[in-house]
């Protein structure tokens, strides 16, 4: 059984950091991409970053220049670092990764449960 666990959600004054951690468990052939997305109370879930397999790096421009990923791929794990938090960025994140199980070639899309992420004073 496939799963993804989140952590490092909280919460934070505006200009406060965070790391937010996914984990990918179970047994897995291949994982292809890692992302995390958000979504704020009474908006659509927004893509805030990806990773591919070969560390190519997406950031929207909501987050761009103040997040950053890294890996650790002996754990399965993307960790996404969130600095210079604010307010707006409070919202409900959530890891997703298009990953093959093992007996699977063709990847499918997990989903963690999310972490909130509040940004207040």
């Amino acid at each position: 059984q496939v799963q993804l666990v989140e952590s490092g959600g909280g919460s934070v004054q505006p200009g406060g950091s965070l790391r937010l951690s996914c984990a990918a468990s179970g047994n897995i052939f291949k994982i292809y991409n890692m992302a995390w997305y958000r979504q704020a109370p009474g908006e659509n879930r927004e893509l805030v970053a990806q990773i591919t397999d070969s560390d190519s790096t997406y950031y929207a421009d909501i987050v761009k220049g103040r997040s950053a990923f890294s890996r650790d791929n002996t754990k399965n794990t993307v960790y996404l670092q969130m600095n210079n938090l604010k307010p707006e960025d409070t919202a409900v994140y959530t890891c997703a990764a298009d990953l093959a199980p093992a007996g699977q070639i063709t990847p499918s899309t997990y989903w963690g449960q999310g972490t909130q992420v509040t940004v207040s004073l």
